[in-house]
């Protein structure tokens, strides 16, 4: 089965940091791309971050870039947003994919709310 599990959301202070954390399991998780996204209610997912499968390259939204940093663990299956610097627009449900030629999978997301 399966299985993307988003976790380190949570509240935090303008300027704050916070690290999420996506573990995948029931695949090849080294062999796929993995991505944050974000959603705002009434608002389309949009793409945050990128870890391209090929060279390793990440890639970063122009909102955050400066701030976010993607990484990847492919021992311990587990992909990790750092977010510093956050920003009331920062606000957000973020969900972890992993993506693969026609496959793709999502987490159930986590929400980050930055607020003070």
């Amino acid at each position: 089965q399966v299985k993307l599990v988003e976790s380190g959301g949570g509240l935090v202070q303008p300027g704050g940091s916070l690290r999420l954390s996506c573990e995948g399991s029931g695949f090849h998780f080294s062999r796929f791309t993995m991505r944050w996204f974000r959603q705002v209610p009434g608002k389309e997912r949009t793409l945050v971050a990128s870890m391209l499968l090929i060279n390793g390259r990440r890639e970063y939204s122009g909102s955050v870039k400066g701030r976010f940093t993607i990484s990847r663990d492919n021992v311990k299956n587990m992909v990790y947003l750092q977010m510093n610097n956050l920003n009331v627009e920062d606000t957000a449900v973020y969900y972890c994919n992993a993506v693969y030629g026609s496959l793709s999978y999502w987490g159930q997301g986590t929400q980050v709310t930055v607020s003070s």
